[in-house]
């Protein structure tokens, strides 16, 4: 019931910038939390960020002050602004979005966008 559209992928030169973006829509209620994980060739799916709805936001230590998390509520719209892109971000990034309908929360997932970082 829920579908989530991801852009703003790409290749990029590293030290270059991308901007992702997630637009969910469909049967919403309302959204617990919008966030991003990463999938790299060879190694672990970890988060990267999430803004949590009255929460703090989470961002994993190794793009600290690289990449910064935002979140149009009004819009169900998550993004990710990646600076100073590194090879090692090299991966396939993926938003995701927690509703809650009623008393269930479901975790939905984007279909991914490629980010690949040339050194």
């Amino acid at each position: 019931q829920v579908q989530l559209v991801e852009s703003g992928g790409g290749l990029v030169q590293a030290g270059g910038s991308l901007r992702l973006s997630c637009a969910a829509s469909g049967r919403i209620f309302s959204i617990n939390s919008m966030g991003w994980y990463r999938h790299a060739p060879g190694k672990q799916r970890e988060l990267v960020a999430i803004i949590p709805s009255g929460g703090s936001t989470v961002i994993t230590n190794s793009v600290k002050g690289r990449f910064t998390i935002s979140r149009d509520t009004a819009k169900n719209t998550v993004y990710l602004q990646m600076n100073s892109l590194k090879p090692e971000d090299t991966a396939v990034y993926y938003c995701y979005v927690n509703v809650r309908g009623g008393t269930l929360n479901t975790p939905y997932w984007g279909q991914g966008t490629q980010v690949t970082v040339s050194s």
